[in-house]
């Protein structure tokens, strides 16, 4: 990957992985980048991921053509970008380490040292001269870590923002760049909204040309449209008028409403999203309702309680701060419906979150006072 004639890509991708921190399904794996800026001194941007080890020190040495680095700058403590910091410094122990004082401080809970003779610890206004090149760097705690710093090189425009603007998805497979991030950022970063939209201010500062994160493409055109949709997800605005539909179900009752109620908003000319939450990529819908306006809970009352998938999803939602958004409910239960009762009373403490006027109870099965309250509910979420 060609960035500049001083800044070279020398990260790896992953296609071994199959469950990103546990719990992210990436059907095209994932990339963990890091990046060597050449100049009178040499600064190596973060490290990769432990299993990649051999393969990054190769990249660092057909990078640097028999030069050794001057720098390690690390932005980001968690493991799949500093797993390899203490490798580093034994293959080059001239090397210093330049990072946050709390970035430091989890070395050495990490590696059982905190390079206390070979460190330079850097704060927000802090700058670093490798010759031509100078990075100036920015705090950024909570985004999503407390550590974190970024890196803005003065002379390129360049922002390294560790895992802003990241995406899952390695590096050698197309696809569109939006889907993936928004599923990234709702998943990992999204309860962090307001520090985003801190630094987001200190970024309106900055002549920024190209960003270099630390997962997915280096971006270089159209800055604008990363920076907007950045925005919205961190303010928790609406990207787009359109419902979700997530729904668990037993015995395909409680899915034979929700497709009805699909079809019909549909027909009203409704942008609608469905989701099996047994079966589908929860972490797809959780970030689909976020993306939309507009979302319908359907599930049954289960051992007094709601079904386990469907308040996992709840959970999901409420961690990443779930507002602005209009929210309606279906419930099915064959004696002592009241999973409308308990869905809303675990959505009720997120901020500006209105509740729908029209909700569906079903008893066992659909009959013509369920289908009529579906109607209803097709009709106030169509705004008709």
């Amino acid at each position: 990957m060609y960035i500049s004639d001083f800044v070279k890509y020398i990260g790896v991708d992953d296609h071994k992985v199959d469950l990103f921190e546990g719990q992210y399904v990436v059907p095209n794996g994932i990339s963990y980048n890091s990046y060597a800026i050449m100049d009178e001194k040499i600064a190596i941007m973060d490290t990769v991921d432990a299993n990649f080890l051999d393969e990054w020190l190769a990249n660092i040495e057909k990078a640097l053509d028999g030069k050794a680095p001057d720098y390690l700058v690390v932005l980001h403590m968690e493991p799949d970008h500093s797993a390899n910091i203490f490798n580093f410094a034994k293959a080059y122990p001239n090397a210093k380490i330049v990072s946050s004082a709390l970035a430091f401080e989890m070395m050495k809970n990490f590696f059982g040292t905190d390079f206390a003779d070979n460190r330079i610890v850097v704060d927000e206004g802090s700058t670093l001269n490798l010759g031509e090149h100078t990075l100036a760097f920015v705090k950024a705690p909570m985004v999503h870590w407390p550590e974190v710093i970024m890196a803005y090189e003065v002379k390129e425009k360049i922002l390294f923002p560790a895992d802003g603007f990241g995406k899952f998805g390695a590096l050698d497979v197309e696809e569109d760049w939006a889907d993936e991030a928004r599923r990234y950022f709702i998943g990992i970063v999204g309860k962090y909204g307001m520090p985003v939209q801190a630094v987001l201010k200190k970024a309106a500062t900055l002549d920024i040309q190209t960003i270099c994160p630390l997962h997915g493409p280096v971006l270089k055109e159209n800055l604008g449209y990363y920076l907007n949709l950045y925005n919205t997800w961190s303010s928790y605005a609406v990207e787009e008028e359109g419902i979700v539909i997530a729904y668990t179900s037993i015995y395909g009752n409680t899915k034979k409403a929700v497709e009805l109620l699909a079809e019909k908003l549909q027909a009203k000319g409704a942008v609608v999203k469905v989701y099996d939450l047994a079966r589908d990529d929860m972490h797809a819908a959780v970030a689909d309702a976020f993306k939309y306006s507009k979302l319908v809970l359907a599930t049954t009352t289960y051992n007094a309680s709601i079904f386990p998938y469907m308040r996992t999803y709840i959970c999901h939602l409420t961690e990443r701060c779930y507002q602005n958004r209009k929210v309606a409910f279906i419930e099915n239960g064959s004696w002592a419906p009241m999973a409308n009762k308990i869905m809303k009373g675990l959505l009720e403490k997120c901020k500006c979150v209105t509740f729908a006027e029209n909700n569906v109870t079903i008893m066992s099965a659909l009959n013509d006072e369920s289908t009529a309250q579906i109607e209803a509910l097709a009709d106030e979420l169509a705004g008709k």
